[in-house]
């Protein structure tokens, strides 16, 4: 099986940072959104980050042009019908996957292997919805996809082995590193980051400690490159919401149990950095304050 021409569906946040990420591994690619403006704001997204590479001059000039020279972009899903590989990556919502992918099973040529992006929902489900359940992965990013080394590659029971060693090869190809799962809700990093990452959440809640004594503590305590929460408002809260409870639902373990001020911030559109404000204001991005709970 050989990659050339990979088609990408989803072109936000994540979509643009594999988009990037794959023509940069040196690939033609074509970029599906349903509306132009969508579109529009993604593609921008990528050629300003590429423009970026330049004046890092982690790239050169001519190398940027021969990389957007492979990308395309379309609101029309028929023109990722001849594509080798595909990669979903639009809202964790299953209905909207199981539209999308009985779609690109019905238009896309035979030899097509499908992947998502997701990071919790069930990759078996996702490919029962097409005829090609041998030939379907998971393919799980992590953000921000141009700088995140690793991708957790999400196997089924009825994955071929010879699909498996192509994307296993692709994602070599990117100068990624890949570990493989079993389709478990979850699969590895999210399995055991949210308990962690809800425990903080609880941990403020409870007044065990402020926001940023608990960042401060797990950041130089375990030496990581930022604290818990602070991590969650850069993942996104309602993302960390949807995985907890497809996890919770799955392995009926308190553990994954979503904690009653995540539930709230959700429902209140405080969702993280994305909108301005979580467990920190993000008003000043260079300077995040933390928010006071009690």
């Amino acid at each position: 099986m050989t990659i050339k021409n990979v088609g990408i569906v989803g072109c936000g946040t994540m979509g643009s940072g594999i988009v990037q990420t794959v023509l940069q591994g040196g690939y033609e690619v074509i970029v599906y959104e349903p509306e132009q403006n969508f579109l529009d704001n993604g593609l921008k997204r990528i050629l300003k980050s590429l423009d970026k590479l330049v004046k890092k001059e982690a790239i050169t000039p001519e190398e940027n042009q021969k990389i957007q020279k492979r990308l395309s972009g379309t609101i029309v899903l028929d023109e990722l019908s001849n594509c080798d590989f595909i990669i979903e990556a639009v809202f964790e919502d299953i209905k909207i996957k199981q539209d999308l992918f009985e779609t690109l099973d019905r238009i896309c040529k035979k030899e097509t292997i499908f992947a998502s992006n997701t990071s919790s929902l069930s990759i078996t489900q996702m490919a029962s919805f097409t005829n090609r359940q041998d030939q379907f992965l998971g393919l799980h990013f992590f953000n921000p996809v141009p700088m995140m080394p690793l991708v957790e590659i999400v196997k089924t029971i009825l994955v071929k082995p010879e699909v498996l060693m192509t994307i296993s090869d692709f994602i070599d190809s990117l100068g990624k590193f890949s570990v493989v799962a079993s389709d478990n809700a979850g699969f590895i990093v999210n399995r055991l980051l949210s308990p962690f990452i809800l425990d903080a959440m609880q941990a403020a809640s409870n007044g065990v400690a402020t926001v940023r004594d608990i960042d401060t503590a797990m950041k130089l305590g375990l030496n990581h490159p930022m604290g818990p929460l602070m991590l969650a408002d850069f993942i996104g809260l309602d993302v960390i919401y949807s995985a907890s409870n497809t996890m919770f639902d799955e392995y009926k373990d308190n553990r994954y149990a979503p904690p009653p001020i995540l539930k709230n911030m959700v429902l209140s559109g405080t969702l993280g950095l994305k909108s301005g404000r979580g467990f920190y204001d993000w008003a000043d991005m260079k300077n995040p304050v933390p928010v006071m709970l009690n």
